[in-house]
């Protein structure tokens, strides 16, 4: 089955920068739609950031925009998320998700199949 795998995420000071990577396996499609979303205890999951598959189209937060940066290198089958200038309410548990079905970038989290376990993400002050 697919297999999506966070990594990169830890503590940091506020106005750190992490990189967060995200390896997807085990997929038979060839071309796919991704995101990054987080959640915080309580907290419903937040979209971040999405991606085209050719990396030509991001869509962003306004929350993190000109923060965040998405990217992916297709040959290793890896997205990544670039964070600077964090802050603590950055912190949360951050997940990568991937669709090969959806025909456009979505924010929704309903819309994407494969998720991944999540990364934890802390930001202090």
């Amino acid at each position: 089955q697919v297999h999506l795998d966070e990594s990169g995420g830890g503590l940091v000071q506020a106005g750190g920068s992490l990189r967060l990577s995200c390896t997807i396996s085990g997929h038979t499609f060839s071309r796919y739609y991704s995101g990054w979303f987080r959640q915080a205890p309580g907290k419903k999951r937040e979209f971040v950031a999405a991606m085209a598959w050719s990396g030509a189209n991001t869509y962003y937060a306004d929350s993190v925009k000109g923060r965040f940066t998405i990217s992916r290198d297709g040959a290793k089958n890896t997205v990544y998320l670039q964070m600077n200038s964090l802050k603590p309410e950055d912190t949360a548990v951050y997940y990568c998700a991937a669709s090969s079905l959806i025909g456009t970038m979505t924010t929704s989290p309903y819309d994407y199949e494969h998720w991944g376990q999540g990364t934890q993400v802390t930001v202090s002050s």
